[in-house]
């Protein structure tokens, strides 16, 4: 998204190292990597080195931030929840843009990608050219659901555990109403968990590097 600010720690890069390996030892012509996790668990983070890492070694990289494709705005979707919590999940997501943005980086063609903007909280259009990509890296919540990923990654934590990181980084406010999000998006999470190919799980020591 545009506007966000992504903090890289010692555990997101190695992490990535170690599904680096993985890539490279899996890797195809236009290979899809996808990485979920719950809210706070390193999929940004992850995502990020790992596609530099790539980048370091050759291989051209585009991301794909998931959080880009929900139906509803930023700016309106708090109020759309709190009438539709029972709705919380995969279906907020535009999958028919996603689909499309997955089979012109397949055919080499360009592409219209949304990007939601942060500061005005509203979706803008980021016009790409997937013609010499090789690597499409997709995070988000619900990404390993994404039937053309070669690879699936998720993440091995819960939005408990990412609990402090959560009020650190301000993002949302963390009120009664945010906490039943979290738990409907866990439930959500965790049941895609076993299509899973590849599992990270790290603690939280590690120094700090700002991206």
């Amino acid at each position: 998204m545009l506007n966000d600010v992504v903090t890289i720690e010692k555990k997101h890069t190695n992490a990535a190292h170690t599904l680096f390996d993985r890539v490279l030892r899996d890797r195809k012509t236009k290979f899809i990597v996808t990485i979920s996790g719950e809210v706070g668990a390193g999929k940004c983070e992850i995502a990020h080195e790992l596609g530099r890492k790539l980048i370091e070694n050759g291989i051209s990289v585009k991301l794909l931030h998931m959080d880009n494709y929900y139906h509803i705005p930023p700016s309106e979707r708090m109020e759309w929840r709190k009438n539709n919590i029972d709705k919380i999940g995969y279906d907020e997501y535009d999958w028919n843009t996603i689909n499309q943005n997955i089979d012109d980086f397949r055919m080499s063609r360009k592409s219209v990608l949304p990007l939601v903007d942060l500061f005005t909280q509203k979706s803008d259009q980021l016009h790409t050219e997937f013609n010499g990509i090789e690597v499409l890296i997709i995070e988000g919540l619900y990404s390993i659901r994404i039937n053309q990923s070669d690879l699936r990654v998720f993440i091995e934590l819960t939005y408990e555990d990412t609990w402090e990181e959560q009020i650190t980084t301000h993002k949302e406010v963390l009120d009664d109403f945010r906490m039943e999000v979290l738990k409907h998006e866990h439930t959500v999470v965790q049941s895609l968990k076993s299509l899973a190919d590849f599992y990270i799980d790290f603690d939280t020591a590690g120094e700090i590097f700002h991206l």
